[in-house]
């Protein structure tokens, strides 16, 4: 459990970071929603 926590944390890190350089906050929205679907498909299939 540990282990995928860290997992999570590091990656919402970057994250953080690959949103404070997008040019607006529209990339940033549709960059978060593709990747929390991605995220999910892999998670549950």
């Amino acid at each position: 459990m540990n282990r995928i926590l860290g997992f999570l944390i590091f990656w919402v890190g970057i994250g953080i970071l690959i949103g404070i350089f997008l040019p607006n906050e529209f990339c940033a929205v549709l960059l978060a929603a593709s990747l929390l679907l991605i995220g999910y498909n892999l998670f549950c299939c």
